[in-house]
Order: C-alpha cells, then sequence, then structure tokens
C-alpha cells in the first residue's frame, strides 16, 4: 500500500512528465515550422518518451492500488529564439526532472516505501542518460556555432543521433 504523501509526489511527477511531453511535441512543431527535419523527428521522439515515463509511474500506481491524477497542463512555448536556446531550455528542464527524482528517492526512504524506492531506480538510470545526451548535444551546438548555414549541419547531426537511439532502442532485449 501506498502513503499519501508517495501517492501525492508521484502524481506531480506525472505532471512534470507530461508537461515535458508537451513541451517537446512543441518544439517539434517549431522545428517543423524552420524546415528543420532531423530536430523536428528528434523532439517528437523525445515527446513520446517523456509521455512514456508518464505512463509508468500512472502503471506503477495502478500496481500498488494507488489513485494516478492525470493533470491539466501549462501551455508549453511555442516559437524559440534559436536551435541552441531550445536545448538549453531542454537540458534544464531534464535537470528540473532529475532533481524531482532524487527528491522522490528521499521521499521513498522516508516513508520506507521500498517498493517506490526500487522503481524509482529506473528514472534515475534513465536521468542520467538524458542529461548527459541534451550536453553532448549542447556541446555540439557550441561546436557548430550559430548562423543559418549551422542550421543544415545541426539539423543532420540531430538526425543521426536519432537515428542512433532508435537503433539502440530496437537492439534492446524485448523490443
Amino acid at each position: 500500500m501506498i502513503s499519501t504523501k508517495m501517492e501525492g509526489a508521484l502524481n506531480k511527477q506525472i505532471e512534470l512528465e507530461s508537461y515535458a511531453s508537451n513541451l517537446y511535441l512543441a518544439m517539434a512543431a517549431w522545428c517543423d515550422q524552420q524546415g528543420l527535419a532531423g530536430c523536428t523527428q528528434f523532439m517528437r521522439r523525445q515527446s513520446d518518451e517523456e509521455r512514456d515515463h508518464m505512463l509508468r509511474i500512472v502503471d506503477y500506481l495502478f500496481t500498488v492500488d494507488g489513485k494516478a491524477i492525470i493533470p491539466a497542463l501549462q501551455k508549453p512555448p511555442t516559437t524559440f529564439k534559436s536551435v541552441q536556446s531550445m536545448f538549453e531550455l531542454v537540458y534544464n528542464h531534464e535537470q528540473k526532472v532529475t532533481k524531482s527524482i532524487f527528491k522522490l528517492l528521499e521521499l521513498s526512504d522516508l516513508e520506507k516505501d521500498y517498493s517506490a524506492e526500487n522503481f524509482l531506480q529506473w528514472y534515475v538510470e534513465e536521468q542520467r542518460e538524458e542529461e548527459e545526451l541534451m550536453r553532448n548535444i549542447l556541446d555540439k551546438l557550441k561546436l557548430i556555432g550559430s548562423g543559418a548555414r549551422s542550421l543544415y549541419y545541426i539539423d543532420l547531426e540531430l538526425e543521426k543521433i536519432n537515428q542512433e537511439q532508435l537503433a539502440a532502442a530496437a537492439a534492446e532485449p524485448g523490443a
């Protein structure tokens, strides 16, 4: 049985993951409007991944006889100054999600909820990977630089990263 505090905290995480999914989908739409097919595909896949993260929590709450609350969400931004600023926003959001996961782990320890603690370990690794990926993308964006011509190379690089991630996901057991 899950505590009321843990249930409430996991429902806040559902909201955070849902917002991330919507934010990344809004970013995909903006990238599409800029003619950046690689960026569009990448952000669309990120949006799907965040939705999956949200659904994992919903499913977990079902298994521990908790109540999952599907939230109304704040509208994400629809325009961005640049691809670079967009990815800085993504990186900052991923750091916020990581902090939230760590707070959930602290709460699971306080509540002696070992089931939740075990469940959350997957998110710890996932967030480490997400932050590393976004840092690497930001590093590449700095190397490529800014300007109209750089967008072409940025788009190609994100298309390449997207293809690598799709191949890695297909190679995972159970895929």
